[in-house]
């Protein structure tokens, strides 16, 4: 017999592809609620409810009530197509207060998938009591929204802290794009089967507004069901390079949190990263917020216009996110997200002077919004990766989702505060171009490779 001793095969790049697939399923969970909830259908249909309760419920079959009141709120008087855009405006300042905390106790714990899922189950339960907003009772519907779109910020906290431990420097613009991908395609998939619901309510025996509650609570069983793969077939990786404090958890984390929010001048680029995404990122969640209200309420289009509208958005999405993802491969993340951001801008421009029941135009924004939705947020995520420090991946990512998904707070406040002031949501659209200029203007003052040496990371390529 040979005395050399026997090779075995590396089977770590085999089990780090796995982890990457189980990974992708978080995102085609989570964009069930964000598309046919967020994007599609809550706004408008809380608008309605809350003209219900403003102007005096009389029963399901009213087909909008011609009236201009308004709602009294904390004594405060709120137009009803307001209310959506101060709800989300809420939570994300709840958020902005919250998330950093768990985002240190994310950089100490092993069981990072374990509170991924845990977070999600809970927004999903939240999620699933806008089965019982109706009948003028709005209040339901943002203790919904709210509690949903909490857990949503804090479970993606935990998934995104998974990143940077599932893939290397170089393929990690590939993995996030195929998980923004893997999102798009799964929303679009319900959405599809949603958008059947609601356009042939009469031949299921229900009404429109059963039809719209019970798409809302399929997203909530969708979140809540597909979490179920990423939690079984992720594994627990120990914490690194973990900040030293003392105390248990709780106390260590707050330890933490302070340590860097004092540190958070030795990390320059990754701190202008975050003022550029607090911009950007605002202008694009609230865009896509407004979307289906802009369409109905100012361009007069139908529910099904705009399902059938936001169904194709989330196609061509999955194959904008593969694309941006190739290009950044090529020319860096840094340069293909200035691009997108610049299609923002003409997007925004586009739907100022959009005529009303316009649909071949229409579609045409649409496109456009698919083809740089996924790749611009795909491209953000994994660029802010590179810089920031090893071991403190959860409490970075907690800070950049302070401002994430659906939770954007000075684009939603200033969509909504112009519409309470001019009474159109054209001049509210157009102020979200601000948004994107400033974003532009941050990140065009980011320096990729002096981030990536102040974070302790690889050298960044091209």
């Amino acid at each position: 017999m040979s005395d050399e001793p026997e090779e075995f095969a590396d089977l770590r790049p085999l089990a780090k592809v796995r982890e990457q697939k189980a990974w992708y399923w978080y995102d085609w969970a989570n964009s069930a609620y964000v598309t046919t909830v967020s994007t599609v259908l809550f706004a408008p249909y809380l608008i309605t409810v809350a003209e219900q309760a403003a102007c005096g419920y009389v029963s399901d079959s009213d087909k909008g009530l011609d009236c201009d009141a308004n709602l009294a709120v904390l004594g405060l008087s709120i137009a009803p197509g307001a209310l959506p855009s101060f709800i989300i405006t809420f939570a994300t300042i709840l958020s902005a207060v919250l998330l950093p905390l768990l985002g240190a106790v994310a950089d100490r714990t092993e069981n990072k998938k374990g509170l991924l899922a845990g977070f999600a189950w809970v927004g999903a339960g939240f999620a699933s009591l806008l089965w019982f907003c109706r009948d003028g009772n709005w209040e339901i519907g943002a203790i919904a929204v709210i509690g949903a779109n909490l857990c949503l910020g804090a479970s993606t906290v935990f998934n995104d802290a998974i990143l940077p431990l599932i893939s290397d420097e170089d393929e990690r613009d590939k993995v996030s794009s195929r998980g923004w991908a893997m999102g798009y395609l799964g929303g679009g998939l319900l959405l599809a089967i949603n958008l059947v619901m609601v356009l042939m309510h009469d031949s299921f025996g229900m009404d429109k507004a059963l039809a719209v509650r019970l798409s809302m609570l399929s997203a909530a069983v969708w979140w809540a069901a597909f979490t179920i793969i990423p939690y079984l077939r992720l594994r627990n990786h120990p914490p690194e390079h973990v900040v030293e404090a003392e105390g248990g958890l709780i106390s260590q984390s707050f330890g933490q949190l302070w340590v860097t929010l004092k540190d958070l001048k030795n990390y320059p680029m990754a701190l202008t990263f975050l003022v550029a995404y607090l911009f950007f990122n605002d202008g694009i969640q609230t865009v896509i917020a407004s979307s289906s209200t802009y369409g109905e309420k100012q361009l007069g289009f139908g529910t099904s216009v705009l399902i059938g509208t936001i169904l194709m958005v989330q196609f061509v999405a999955f194959f904008g996110a593969l694309i941006f993802g190739a290009a950044a491969d090529k020319y860096g993340a840094k340069p293909v997200i200035m691009v997108g951001l610049g299609v923002w801008m003409g997007i925004v421009l586009f739907a100022l002077v959009l005529p009303e029941k316009n649909i071949a135009l229409f579609l045409l924004m649409g496109v456009a919004i698919g083809i740089v939705l996924g790749g611009t947020q795909a491209l953000a995520r994994s660029y802010f990766s590179l810089l920031i420090p090893r071991g403190r991946e959860g409490e970075f990512f907690s800070f950049y989702h302070a401002m994430d998904r659906g939770t954007s707070w000075f684009g939603t406040l200033t969509f909504g505060v112009v519409y309470q002031l001019t009474g159109s949501y054209r001049p509210a659209i157009l102020a979200l171009i601000v948004f994107f200029v400033l974003g532009l203007f941050f990140l065009s003052r980011v320096d990729t490779a002096r981030g990536m040496r102040e974070a302790g990371n690889a050298p960044a390529v091209g």
